[in-house]
């Protein structure tokens, strides 16, 4: 079997002259799931409130290919302590070919994350009901307002520090 472009898997059987994209695979790239105050957590009469923060990395692994993670904490606490913990990191290898430059960056920083989103929330759920409580769906993110934001801190900083580039980073 000829090695196979992870990017054009037809090998040329299509024109190489528009922009392609592809989900090469998806990870778990680290995962931990705590319940530090257990048995005594489950005697708890409260609501817990529940903090969730994110934060999306994007690193070149080629010229084409791009590992994006989307990195979600979620805690629940009370008064009383800790509930549970949950840190992970979810990836994609993405294959990008022919993409205008300026479509790079927000394809990475925005679609990218959405299509990882739904496994993490997936992830997320079933990680808090192993832990015996009921499941907890993160409600969904607007990864292009994240962006924009990101970009008009960066453009009203620019003045001051002479430019730079969009942040990955969001909570």
């Amino acid at each position: 079997m000829a090695d196979q472009d992870p990017i054009n898997p037809n090998n040329g059987s299509e024109p190489e002259g528009g922009p392609q994209i592809a989900v090469i695979t998806q990870y778990v790239k680290d995962l931990s799931v705590e319940c530090p105050n257990s048995p005594a957590v489950f005697q708890w009469q409260v609501q817990p409130q529940v903090d969730v923060q994110f934060n999306i990395n994007v690193n070149n692994v080629s010229d084409e290919v791009h590992e994006v993670i989307l990195k979600v904490n979620v805690s629940a606490r009370s008064d009383h302590g800790v509930h549970f913990a949950i840190d992970l990191s979810y990836a994609g290898l993405l294959g990008l070919r022919n993409l205008p430059e300026d479509s790079v960056g927000p394809f990475l920083l925005i679609e990218a994350p959405r299509m990882l989103f739904p496994f993490v929330r997936q992830i997320v759920a079933e990680s808090v009901q192993n832990m015996g409580f009921p499941p907890l769906l993160l409600e969904p993110i607007d990864f292009n307002a994240v962006y924009l934001q990101q970009i008009n801190a960066l453009q009203q900083a620019e003045p001051a520090d002479g430019g730079g580039e969009a942040a990955a980073d969001a909570s």
